[in-house]
């Protein structure tokens, strides 16, 4: 079965969003685009919500957002529990971020990086695999700092 990626986008990010998914499907990836459908202004923390909570729901499932720099999206998603969104614009960081961080949701700028580049970065992001071990102990803080947050 393909991977499972659900992506979103604001109006900033809607042009390179299209063309990802274009790119993911060709890949034969299972894509579910949660919106925007234009250009016209809109509020990316509705997107960043939606994308969010499938990831949530969806066990296994990837996300990708784009917004103008990737920066707002990232600051919505990582509200959500077990959401482990990062805002890449290089090859390098897209490999590190899975290896190391075990992200599950990539954010990507429209305004900040060209679509050759996007696409390199989303393709060397869902190849990599997370390499557990010592950075395995580190997402574990992470969970339990969530948990304690939580319940404040």
């Amino acid at each position: 079965m393909a991977q499972k990626i659900i992506i979103g986008a604001d109006h900033g990010g809607f042009i390179l969003k299209e063309r990802i998914k274009q790119f993911l499907e060709s890949k034969k990836y299972q894509v579910t685009d949660v919106g925007c459908t234009g250009n016209e202004a809109v509020d990316y923390p509705a997107y960043g919500r939606m994308v969010a909570e499938k990831i949530q729901q969806e066990q296994g499932s990837l996300g990708l957002l784009i917004c103008g720099t990737g920066i707002g999206m990232s600051i919505v998603a990582n509200k959500y529990q077990g959401v482990r969104a990062a805002v890449v614009n290089d090859v390098f960081s897209a490999k590190a971020t899975k290896e190391h961080n075990n992200s599950n949701i990539l954010c990507l700028g429209q305004r900040v990086i060209g679509e050759g580049l996007a696409l390199m970065i989303v393709e060397t992001w869902l190849k990599a695999e997370f390499i557990g071990g010592k950075h395995q102990q580190r997402l574990n803080q992470l969970t339990e700092i969530e948990k304690q947050e939580l319940r404040k």
